[in-house]
């Protein structure tokens, strides 16, 4: 089955907002016109609203939240609802992120929570999976995977799970500037997708996208999108350079 690839920048805790205009100026007019792949940018909550009324109007580039609250409003400092990420043009919203599960606790019954009100409110959720280097090297990694994507996804309908993109991500791999072998990242996206096909079927497990997120770089875009279950990438460190990114997003667009 086709899928169309979809490369997406987190910029996690980078970028205010002036640094943030200076690249999608340099940037957009990279990709004027839809390509073969979707294309997403995931700014800071507050660099958001200035970032979307520049990429909004674009109809290559969709914009995404890094995190969202499962709550629809209420006493809950710091926290950013669906109904402020509606307003600003949000259509992605990432969820699960290694970063918010090991730094910040978040569980696979919460992150799962964030998933349902996601798909309530009408955002396709990217979902992100990943495990440590002691998991991989413990003979863990199945098991790792097998948890995070049931308990994530649990009480997800296979129709839902049209708008529902998983992001891979080796934990051993991010910031480290470390990428698993295009082998090892195919072996991973191959599991995750013979996971789907357990807990739903064939149908949603061919449909479902499936990015890898572990230090994508335009070195090794192009190896790696060639991979048979490999549908594109969450690119962090090398997304903050308009070249870079770029860069990355024409290895995907050339294999489309």
């Amino acid at each position: 089955m086709s899928r169309k690839a979809i490369i997406a920048a987190n910029w996690k805790m980078n970028m205010t907002p002036t640094e943030a205009r200076t690249f999608l100026d340099a940037f957009l007019p990279k990709f004027p016109e839809a390509t073969g792949v979707d294309i997403v940018i995931a700014p800071s909550f507050l660099t958001m609203p200035m970032a979307a009324a520049q990429i909004v109007p674009n109809a290559a580039v969709d914009i995404s939240a890094q995190n969202m609250s499962a709550e629809a409003s209420g006493a809950y400092t710091g926290e950013v609802s669906a109904a402020m990420l509606k307003e600003v043009g949000t259509k992605y919203v990432i969820l699960g992120h290694s970063e918010r599960r090991s730094l910040y606790g978040e569980d696979d019954a919460i992150i799962n929570k964030k998933v349902l009100a996601a798909l309530e409110n009408g955002f396709s959720p990217i979902l992100c999976i990943g495990e440590t280097l002691e998991e991989r090297e413990g003979g863990k990694l199945e098991d790792v995977l097998r948890g995070q994507v049931q308990g994530s996804l649990a009480g997800v309908s296979a129709e839902q799970m049209a708008n529902v993109v998983i992001a891979y991500e080796p934990v051993w791999a991010i910031g480290t500037g470390v990428t698993a072998s295009p082998e090892q990242a195919q072996e991973a996206h191959a599991f995750v997708r013979s996971l789907l096909q357990e807990q739903y079927d064939e149908a949603v497990a061919g449909a479902t996208r499936i990015q890898y997120g572990g230090s994508a770089k335009p070195g090794n875009a192009a190896e790696l999108i060639s991979q048979a279950d490999i549908d594109g990438f969450l690119v962090g460190g090398a997304s903050l350079d308009p070249e870079s990114f770029a860069a990355i997003i024409q290895a995907g667009v050339d294999a489309a």
